[in-house]
């Protein structure tokens, strides 16, 4: 009824009679204030064609169904071949825990069974396993260079998410293949195990150098709290070789074979939101290495850190830095050697990834014009990342664009290890090299960025190569 265009009531009727279909009879309610209703107005009239009839639906059952207690007594899989049941245990299992109906997101029925209980429910799982072979073709950017890298995976090989990967990367200065095997833990893929052997033929022209690595590793990675750690073991059978005619003594007197067997061990903490340009977060990384006690014929201690620290800032700013280290101790009487050195050339700095405005990997001890690398080394830098002046494309591909300005500085060179740690931090803290500029970089996802900046190059060093001015840089893995 309307009282003086207030509101309408609403009832329903029903029966108790199952045979027989309810009747209802629902009314929209609507009020349009919170004044009280007159006790005494007009007549009532009939209702008018203006009156809109709503058939509302009654709330309660199905609240009453969702707040039910329940109990999933069964679980069900539909699609799954060669994969085990135990491992989507592990998966599933929050779905044992469920209470009510709320908390099971999936296909459910009333349990069926002599077993069955009044509130038992069965959950179905509709699952689509992966291809037993799948294969992939990609394009890779680090350190500078670039690579076309070929795949082949064997996923879910023995039923309990183990993989097994071949992978071909042909390089611009370098080529490599590899076999490896994957098992993790069940419950806990943080937590694995792998297995590779590989082949890996490097090329590096600051040094005049080729080498090859043959080798075989296992690693066993695992969080601990909010870290995570990986424990490795590696024999490697290493060639070197000169990579021109022109190439010093220093690189054409360890030319030759060496076999090494070593262990490592690798933690890190990162709470970036990107590995690539990140807006906030830090990242913590420690390695150590051990050369020498499982056999082979190189022996040496190397211990190295990476740090970086980043701050959001006003307008859509970043604010990042970062600072590199490590030494490399030879045991024994026999010298390091430039492969030690040259592993993932982390002893070596210059370039684009690390102290620009330098060419890459050009400071610090050299012969004939061929960088050896140092035992010892530091390096850091101090970033401002803003968005492109005016906001070009913005919201879509401007946003991949980041204006860049940075001040960076680093240094190595060989240690006298019988000179203790305090003429170790001098020597690192003398001639130091310098650099500050800005430039444009561009991010590739989240896979990799490209830099071109404009370089100022200081602190230049006898034997140093320099690149003033215009200076590109792809990789990874930047200071």
């Amino acid at each position: 009824f309307d009282v003086e265009n207030r509101g309408f009531f609403s009832f329903t009727k029903g029966t108790n009679d199952k045979s027989m279909s309810p009747t209802k009879c629902s009314f929209l309610l609507c009020f349009q204030s919170l004044e009280p209703l007159p006790m005494a107005g007009p007549d009532f009239g009939a209702l008018g064609e203006e009156a809109e009839l709503v058939e509302v639906e009654p709330e309660s059952k199905q609240e009453i169904l969702e707040n039910k207690d329940v109990v999933v007594q069964h679980v069900h899989f539909d699609g799954l071949g060669r994969t085990k049941d135990d491992i989507i245990m592990y998966e599933i299992s929050d779905v044992f825990k469920a209470k009510n109906l709320i908390d099971v997101d999936v296909l459910i029925d009333t349990c069926q069974g002599d077993d069955a209980l009044p509130n038992g429910l069965d959950v179905t799982f509709e699952v689509t396993e992966l291809r037993r072979l799948t294969g992939s073709y990609n394009t890779m950017v680090g350190n500078n260079e670039g690579s076309m890298v070929l795949g082949l995976k064997f996923p879910n090989l023995l039923g309990r998410a183990e993989k097994v990967t071949f992978q071909f990367s042909y390089g611009t200065k370098e080529t490599s293949y590899g076999l490896s095997f994957f098992k993790p833990r069940p419950g806990n893929f943080e937590r694995n195990f792998s297995v590779n052997v590989y082949k890996v033929t490097g090329q590096f022209p600051w040094s005049s150098l080729r080498e090859t690595d043959r080798g075989i590793s296992t690693e066993f990675n695992f969080p601990i709290w909010k870290t995570n750690h990986t424990l490795k073991w590696e024999g490697v059978w290493r060639e070197l070789g000169c990579l021109a005619r022109t190439a010093s003594f220093s690189v054409r007197e360890e030319s030759g074979h060496s076999l090494k067997s070593s262990l490592s061990h690798a933690m890190v903490i990162d709470s970036r939101n990107s590995s690539i340009l990140p807006k906030r977060g830090a990242l913590l990384k420690i390695n150590q290495e051990l050369a020498g006690y499982a056999g082979g014929d190189v022996s040496f201690l190397k211990e190295d850190f990476e740090f970086q620290l980043n701050k959001q800032l006003l307008w859509d700013s970043v604010v990042s830095a970062s600072f590199w280290g490590g030494m490399l101790v030879p045991i024994g009487d026999k010298p390091s050697s430039i492969a030690d050195r040259q592993a993932f050339s982390m002893f070596y700095l210059g370039g684009p990834t690390s102290v620009r405005g330098f060419s890459m990997y050009s400071i610090g001890p050299q012969s004939e014009g061929d960088y050896l690398g140092g035992e010892a080394y530091w390096a850091g830098g101090v970033h401002l990342y803003t968005p492109l002046p005016f906001r070009p494309g913005r919201g879509g591909f401007g946003d991949l664009f980041r204006t860049h300005f940075f001040l960076n500085a680093g240094n190595l060179c060989n240690l006298n290890y019988g000179d203790g740690p305090r003429a170790h931090l001098q020597r690192l803290a003398e001639c130091i090299r310098w650099s500050y500029g800005a430039g444009v970089v561009l991010r590739l996802g989240n896979i990799a960025r490209l830099e071109l900046n404009y370089c100022f190059p200081m602190g230049v060093q006898a034997g140093d190569r320099i690149c003033d001015g215009v200076q590109f840089g792809a990789g990874i893995r930047f200071l």
